[in-house]
């Protein structure tokens, strides 16, 4: 009984509830038809990110089907749609070099562990802390990352391999060069300037699909010389876990962390775009990763490549009217029917058609706006942003949202460092009279690591007084460094025969100070006051008194 309590609570909120088939019924016409559009969007960039992660057209196809499913089903979202998407193709690139199609689909089925755990451990709320400029950094990466991935296809070159994509599209426009095959790059750049102007024109027709089927007629009847996807199946593969290698897990569990890190943060980021595009939307983000990490462990096993949230298709499904996960699960649906009614057509799509609908969407994932914007915010910020952007092109998406996070979390505690002021505060006559001999401090912000030093900077020069009153209650919070510094303080002036007293010190902080020993004798003698006034009488009795400063060896 109790193993079935405690089974409860951990799944509470994570697994399919009444809920989701009630609004199942809502609307089910509109569902139907923006399934159906999704499905056309989706089933070029379905086998273009297969094709683009090195697992194949086919891998593609049974991502979008399988994880589409799966993930309507047991994900947070009303109205997202999953599969694979041009972010994670980033990742599996040099997973797919190194490890091979096996290796990757053990590293899906890790990840997808992976993302269950963390939808366990409810860690879906912290991605709200994500920042601005390292999400937009990062996305403009990955869209000159998936640039270059289809360098090599889009010209029509083979056999260029490497460990870095900008490498690779810069031996493939070498080797082009040697000998150039205008064919490939005609398709790939037609069906992109197709696709970009049509979609402007009219955004809600799928110019991605019929580009690549006009480019599949035009090579079919010119005979054109370039390279097709290839025979797909003609039915979905059986289960299997021959990709299952116990002794690569430990080599692989680096690459599915990455994979699971990219899956949450991408498929939590649609999640909240989808709410912002439809008001009164609100997505549950654990169960979101719980659905992600049910997707990605389900689909390696029918051959299908790690998957997340896609934005555009995500999108699309908003824009078409979608009401609840029936949409999502209709576009799963029509695309399984293709799978197994259109495989002999679909096998005679060019590689480079495919290339151009992936250009053509880097383009779009583009927003110039916001990333001017950012820039001209503060210079931080803009900072911030370009480095994500660079390390992203330069190395890989997972350390490129590592460095940005660090040195945006740097950067914050410089600024919020810079906010601390320590002053000192000119008092009325009638409070102090003519006695110099009595100072008074007050401390503004937080008294933390990153700005303590600039309290012992503030006060460490302090002479020729008998008596400083230090005034706490404008202090916002205190740490172990910063009590240890205010004990430092006290120390130096105690040393130089000046008594300190302390005011305004809030509950949370005294416990701090407490906790460290700090000032504990200035409490032992009647040197902490509640307030300012009472501390400044006490302050003016030590003077008039000609009572000697209270010497003490430490704090």
């Amino acid at each position: 009984m109790q193993l079935r309590v405690r089974l409860t609570a951990l799944f509470s909120g994570l697994l399919p509830g009444k809920a989701d088939w009630t609004a199942y019924r809502r609307d089910p016409r509109r569902d139907l038809l923006a399934g159906i559009t999704v499905a056309v969007v989706a089933l070029p960039l379905a086998l273009a990110f297969g094709v683009s992660s090195g697992a194949g057209a086919s891998a593609g196809l049974v991502t979008a089907i399988v994880a589409g499913a799966l993930a309507a089903v047991f994900g947070g979202s009303n109205l997202q749609v999953s599969g694979p998407t041009g972010a994670m193709t980033v990742v599996l690139v040099p997973i797919t070099a190194q490890f091979g199609v096996n290796g990757v689909l053990l590293v899906g089925l890790l990840a997808g562990v992976l993302l269950v755990v963390l939808a366990l451990a409810r860690v879906g709320r912290f991605a709200a802390f994500m920042p601005t400029p390292v999400i937009e950094g990062f996305t403009a990466g990955i869209a000159v990352v998936i640039a270059l991935q289809q360098v090599p296809a889009a010209l029509g070159v083979t056999g260029v391999d490497g460990e870095r994509v900008w490498a690779i599209a810069a031996d493939a426009a070498m080797a082009f060069a040697r000998d150039p095959q205008w064919a490939a790059p005609v398709v790939a750049v037609l069906v992109a300037v197709f696709m970009l102007t049509g979609m402007r024109w009219r955004p809600g027709v799928p110019f991605s699909l019929i580009g690549v089927a006009l480019a599949t007629v035009a090579a079919e009847l010119l005979t054109l010389p370039v390279t097709r996807i290839g025979a797909l199946p003609a039915t979905l593969p059986m289960p299997s876990l021959d990709f299952l290698d116990t002794a690569a897990i430990a080599v692989l569990l680096p690459s599915a962390l990455a994979v699971a890190m990219l899956a949450a943060l991408e498929s939590l980021l649609c999640a909240s775009v989808a709410d912002q595009m439809r008001g009164g939307e609100r997505h549950e983000p654990n169960r979101e990763l719980f659905g992600q990490g049910i997707a990605n462990l389900v689909t390696p096993l029918f051959g299908g490549v790690p998957a997340t949230a896609a934005i555009a298709r995500t999108a699309v499904n908003v824009r078409a009217g979608a009401r609840s996960r029936l949409s999502a699960l209709v576009h799963a649906l029509v695309l399984a029917v293709i799978v197994f009614l259109l495989a002999p057509l679909v096998s005679r799509i060019p590689l480079a058609a495919l290339a151009g609908v992936l250009l053509g969407t880097t383009v779009r994932m583009v927003q110039i706006p916001s990333l001017r914007a950012i820039a001209r915010a503060t210079r931080s910020d803009g900072a911030v942003m370009g480095l994500t952007f660079v390390v992203t092109v330069a190395l890989d998406l997972t350390t490129a949202v590592l460095v940005g996070i660090g040195v945006a979390v740097v950067l914050a505690v410089r600024a919020v460092a810079r906010t601390v002021q320590v002053g000192r505060v000119p008092l009325p006559a009638e409070e102090l009279g003519d006695d110099e001999r009595i100072v008074v401090y007050r401390f503004e912000g937080p008294l933390f690591f990153a700005a303590a030093h600039r309290f012992l900077l503030a006060l460490s020069r302090v002479t020729d007084v008998q008596v400083v009153v230090l005034r706490m209650s404008h202090v916002t919070t205190v740490d172990t460094t910063g009590a240890g510094v205010l004990g430092d303080v006290i120390t130096q002036l105690e040393e130089r025969g000046i008594t300190v007293l302390l005011t305004g010190v809030l509950p949370g902080h005294g416990k701090v100070l407490e906790a460290l020993g700090v000032a504990e004798h200035l409490r032992r003698d009647g040197l902490v006051f509640a307030d300012t006034p009472s501390a400044l009488a006490h302050a003016r009795r030590l003077t008039s008194d000609q009572i000697p400063a209270v010497a003490s060896t430490g704090v």
